[in-house]
């Protein structure tokens, strides 16, 4: 090998392994956050050989004087679920249990996990997000949509798993699952006898010396709370997680991330190595460049690999990874849940290739007050879809919207015709004379026409037999008609960027205009159909079917409304 070579190989690496100076990522976070006395913050943290640097922008509340730093805290949600994939670790190098172990075997016997062609989901399968349980139980339905996972109870969880059918073969492909990993942790901490916060505390945070890690907020930890903001700057509350702790209950800070980050990258003795080690030495496809290993999810690139995981709460968003091969570790903490999100942060700082996203700073809505008349005047029920209505309903001097299917949400005025959610980035701009409103929430826009009381009652029974049809259908598994043909002629008109919106329910059209057009690209690169399978029924309804192209294999998910029009539609590769 030539020295010429060899100097621009070592270069390539130092590059990679250098972390961009304090005050540019500064500038990053400013750009991301906007004014600085409105509420939000962004915290980051980077580890490499140098050591350890925490650099923060905004604020804890709105007006709140206090800067923020490595100790501010922070809830965050989903990389809670790599400390439940290390306890499986842990657990399975002390001979406590081992990886191929049925989950069943750490529940009650009345619980009646489900199984396919005589394989019984595993811990393993639950870590590797591959067990073939939904994302979420359908027996979900919180009573408080702030804080939604309050109330969902363990006999909830035991009740769904006992009824839930599977869909796919266990551990044939990756289906990322909120209730299997929070399952995971329920199953791990019945195994050593103790919730699964204290197993986190005595099995991690002790050793490591992270004590500003918990689920449960000292009053310490509570003082240097950052207040969580919904994307449009609403303060809205904390979230607590009982049942499925494991997926996502905890709260911790950048200065506790970047030791963990320390022990993960080898810089930091502890008597976790091993385990963390186990903890990445799988790899399972997921689809394009990323895998996933017990837990962490892995980017790859020019064959340099990421190691992540983000996370997202009500009032949050997340996220923490590390380079093995550079040595330098990454974590990003925001107390807004905005859609996006700060991994393009994370991912930027630790390989300058990976692009930030163009985001606008969140913009703050100003609720104020009008009389109950005022408000009267959009009360009633609003049709945005053959099976979704939406019910405006007054309450004193608070307002409330509902769609079909989900919880009922306060709504906020912020003119006469405006109003804003708090819990998600979404607005409602109603008509001159409230016979017609436009919800706008992620770019889209949906108009939704005002029902007669006549009309109100005829579409809700139609969406009650629409349930019930659903519910047949996916307990037979039984096809729809004409599922397959649209979805032939979807891929054709991916492919050559001529949709066919009127082909579309007037909702899935508004939002595919957008979201289309740039897959073109992405279809190119599977190249030429060659099959489409069906392979089940969803539980919300949609029909799967495993797609193959010359160069890549997907499964799409699709539903069709009573005239034949698409109402959903969307695919991923396997």
């Amino acid at each position: 090998m030539n020295r010429a070579l060899i100097l621009s190989m070592l270069a390539c690496s130092s590059a990679l392994a250098q972390m961009p100076p304090d005050v540019e990522i500064r500038k990053i976070l400013a750009e991301r956050v906007g004014p600085e006395n409105l509420g939000s913050t962004i915290v980051v943290g980077v580890i490499d050989a140098q050591g350890r640097r925490v650099v923060a922008y905004g604020s804890l509340a709105k007006n709140d004087a206090r800067k923020p730093g490595g100790d501010t805290v922070f809830e965050i949600g989903s990389m809670s679920k790599v400390f439940t994939s290390l306890l499986l670790m842990d657990m399975s190098r002390k001979g406590e249990l081992v990886v191929s172990d049925p989950v069943a075997k750490f529940l009650p016997e009345t619980v009646k996990v489900p199984e396919r062609g005589g394989r019984k989901i595993t811990l393993a399968d639950l870590s590797t997000q591959s067990s073939g349980l939904p994302r979420m139980p359908t027996n979900f339905t919180p009573k408080d949509a702030g804080n939604p996972y309050a109330d969902y109870s363990v006999q909830q969880m035991y009740d769904f798993i006992s009824g839930y059918q599977l869909t796919r073969d266990i551990g044939s492909q990756y289906e990322y699952s909120n209730l299997g990993v929070g399952l995971l942790g329920h199953a791990l901490a019945r195994r050593a006898g103790m919730s699964w916060e204290e197993l986190v505390r005595k099995r991690i945070c002790d050793p490591l010396g992270m004590s500003n890690t918990r689920v449960t907020l000292t009053p310490e930890m509570k003082a240097r709370l950052a207040v969580g903001h919904s994307a449009g700057l609403a303060a809205v509350p904390n979230w607590d997680i009982p049942t499925l702790a494991g997926a996502g209950a905890l709260r911790s800070t950048a200065n506790d991330m970047l030791i963990f980050l320390a022990a993960n990258l080898g810089y930091a003795k502890t008597p976790l190595a091993q385990a963390m080690a186990d903890e990445i030495a799988i790899r399972r496809p997921v689809g394009g460049d990323m895998e996933i290993a017990y837990g962490w999810h892995v980017q790859n690139k020019d064959g340099n690999s990421i190691i992540w995981h983000n996370g997202g709460t009500g009032g949050y968003r997340t996220y923490m990874g590390f380079d093995p091969k550079a040595r330098t570790g990454v974590v990003v903490l925001s107390n807004v849940s905005t859609p996006a999100g700060p991994d393009d942060i994370g991912r930027h700082l630790l390989n300058a290739s990976y692009p930030l996203t163009k985001v606008d700073a969140p913009v703050e809505h100003k609720e104020i007050t009008l009389d109950a008349k005022a408000l009267d005047r959009y009360v009633g029920t609003y049709q945005m879809d053959r099976y979704v209505l939406m019910s405006m309903s007054r309450d004193g001097q608070r307002m409330y919207t509902e769609l079909t299917g989900q919880p009922k949400f306060e709504v906020f005025p912020e003119s006469e015709r405006k109003f804003f959610l708090k819990v998600v980035d979404a607005q409602l701009i109603f008509d001159e004379d409230a016979q017609r409103v436009t919800l706008h929430q992620n770019g889209n826009d949906i108009a939704a026409r005002r029902l007669t009381e006549v009309e109100a009652k005829r579409a809700a029974d139609a969406i009650e037999a629409h349930k019930a049809d659903i519910a047949s259908r996916f307990k037979e598994q039984k096809q729809s008609p004409g599922t397959e043909a649209a979805v032939r002629r979807s891929v054709t008109e991916l492919q050559t960027g001529a949709a066919k919106y009127e082909l579309m329910t007037d909702a899935f059209a508004a939002a595919a205009r957008k979201s289309w057009p740039p897959l073109k690209a992405v279809m190119a690169q599977f190249g030429g159909l060659q099959s489409v399978k069906f392979t089940g029924v969803g539980p919300g309804g949609a029909d799967i079917y495993e797609v193959q192209f010359e160069k890549a294999k997907t499964e799409w998910r699709i539903m069709l409304d009573e005239d034949g029009k698409t109402a959903l539609l969307n695919f991923r590769p396997l």
